[in-house]
């Protein structure tokens, strides 16, 4: 049985009390949450200091992209509030992905809390080959550039990457089974992908070598989220 928690519900919802009605109709499961831009634009670290005094679990993904100084800071920033895991962009190179370590543990020990995993995005789950190659302007295989990107954000001191579960084993061979993959790009065969461009079954993910799945519109869309991220559960216990 896979720990509940490893299925992490991102709140991709406009308003704090939108994702404090998901969050106790969830809650009991034992899942984590991802507070993304959207709700902590909208809703301010008091969403996560919400989350977290409830006993929850949260994924600040923030996806910091910047200069090293000012992902140092934010980072710390990010670490006081509680959150277990935060992320970086991986394309911001060897040294912010280096400060965004430093930032954290130094703002987990100033507020006497334990340092949150701090992980790189690789590829967006929204990208195809044809629009990876685009976007980077160069010949490049998908799996290749999301390998070698993992393999970057563990030799500045990460503790793990973000990427689809077509990535998983790649990643696997270039860092280690003990290198942290969260997954998002989670659906059920005839689900709507909606923007996501790779995907599997939970259990194909965890089969893959996932450590964490995200998945957020096919719960917090369904009549039932409890029913459906239980769903998610028990497929992922089959893995």
């Amino acid at each position: 049985m896979v720990e509940s928690y490893r299925l992490i519900v991102a709140l991709d919802v406009p308003t704090a009390p939108e994702a404090e009605s998901a969050v106790g109709r969830l809650a009991g499961l034992g899942v984590a949450f991802k507070v993304g831009s959207q709700l902590f634009t909208a809703a301010g670290p008091g969403i996560v200091a919400g989350i977290t005094g409830r006993g929850g679990r949260v994924f600040l993904d923030l996806k910091y992209h910047d200069i090293p100084q000012t992902v140092e800071a934010a980072c710390r920033e990010a670490a006081r509030l509680g959150a277990f895991m935060l992320n970086v962009h991986a394309l911001g190179g060897a040294e912010m992905m280096g400060a965004a370590r430093d930032g954290a543990r130094a703002g987990a020990a100033d507020a006497g809390l334990p340092p949150p995993l701090v992980i790189a995005v690789t590829v967006l789950t929204s990208h195809t080959e044809a629009s990876l190659r685009e976007a980077l302007g160069a010949e490049v295989r998908l799996v290749d550039h999301a390998a070698r990107l993992a393999a970057q954000a563990k030799a500045a001191g990460l503790d793990g990457v973000v990427a689809s579960p077509h990535e998983v084993a790649a990643i696997r061979a270039a860092c280690g089974p003990a290198f942290t993959v969260v997954t998002p790009g989670i659906r059920f065969p005839g689900s709507p992908p909606d923007d996501q461009r790779r995907t599997m079954t939970p259990c194909e993910a965890l089969r893959a070598g996932a450590d964490f799945l995200v998945v957020g519109r096919p719960i917090l869309r369904s009549p039932d989220p409890a029913a459906a991220a239980e769903a998610i559960l028990q497929d992922a216990a089959s893995a």
